[in-house]
């Protein structure tokens, strides 16, 4: 067997089919654009490789065998793959087929990524797209390795080797308990909460956003005193729930139906927090590449 796929090759699958299909030297071969002389050849050799007959043939008339029966209903299943195959070779080449693998920070998912990978989705229904919640950190990491095409982060630490674009810009949340004396109506600066504990992503998992924050008390003279550390918006939102401090997160993530919080924008300070896409210089991924076009 490994001998006759050694041998085998497509011009044979195709002078047999179009023989199989006219039943006649001479209508195959014109089919073909080839003498008949060569189509004679060519399932001569084929019937040679296959170790057997494939057609009955007389001086006037030209038919397949049961041999010839089965090896059509084959040589049209390996044509059809070749065709399939090459369009889906086409397909990603051009990056209209292929997968994006992609990373984000939670944040990332509550207003801007939703509509971008509809559109993109819509435009391109042959890519498959692999969605992945990360840290900053984790989401480098992966990049690096290659295991990810681009992460949406909120952090502009990268190395050389890597692309950063700003996607989306938004405002800075205060998180209160609902029962806390301060509301959006007296509140007036963060310096009337500076005797608050607070509750921050932590500093190693997002040091570009913990600055801001320090940044952001520090214009209104103090220094917050942190009493917890949290990566995830649910797990802050408990921790100031059951009055275990305050917060201060991007505002996409507010949730106000599935807590008992309040949350008040901070409209008036100039710092705002960024949402990054990151990626490899050296990414050759077409289907990657076109969903760059779209952010």
């Amino acid at each position: 067997m490994i001998n006759v796929i050694n041998q085998l090759e497509l011009h044979h699958i195709k002078s047999f089919m179009a023989l199989a299909d006219a039943l006649h030297f001479g209508k195959a071969a014109e089919n073909l654009h080839i003498s008949q002389s060569a189509l004679s050849q060519q399932i001569k050799q084929l019937e040679a490789i296959v170790g057997t007959r494939l057609f009955n043939r007389t001086n006037r008339t030209v038919s397949l065998n049961r041999a010839g029966h089965l090896f059509l209903r084959e040589a049209r299943l390996i044509d059809a793959q070749i065709k399939r195959s090459l369009e889906r070779w086409q397909l990603e080449l051009n990056g209209h087929e292929g997968e994006v693998h992609i990373g984000f920070v939670g944040s990332a998912m509550q207003l801007y990524m939703p509509p971008l990978l509809k559109k993109f989705g819509k435009k391109y229904p042959k890519i498959r797209l692999h969605l992945e919640e990360l840290t900053n950190e984790e989401q480098l990491q992966a990049l690096d390795k290659g295991d990810l095409d681009i992460g949406f982060m909120r952090s502009n630490q990268i190395d050389s080797n890597m692309n950063i674009k700003s996607v989306f810009e938004e405002n800075f949340s205060l998180v209160l308990p609902r029962k806390h004396p301060i509301t959006e109506a007296n509140f007036k600066n963060l310096g009337q909460l500076a005797q608050e504990r607070f509750i921050l992503f932590p500093n190693a998992k997002s040091p570009l956003y913990y600055q801001q924050i320090l940044n952001i008390c520090s214009a209104q003279g103090f220094v917050p005193q942190i009493s917890h550390r949290s990566i995830h918006g649910p797990t802050i939102f408990k921790l100031v729930e059951n009055g275990m401090g305050i917060s201060i997160v991007p505002n996409s993530l507010r949730d106000e139906f599935n807590y008992d919080i309040r949350f008040i924008e901070l409209t008036k300070i100039p710092i705002k927090t960024n949402l990054f896409a990151v990626w490899n210089k050296n990414n050759d991924n077409a289907a990657f590449q076109n969903f760059l076009k779209m952010l």
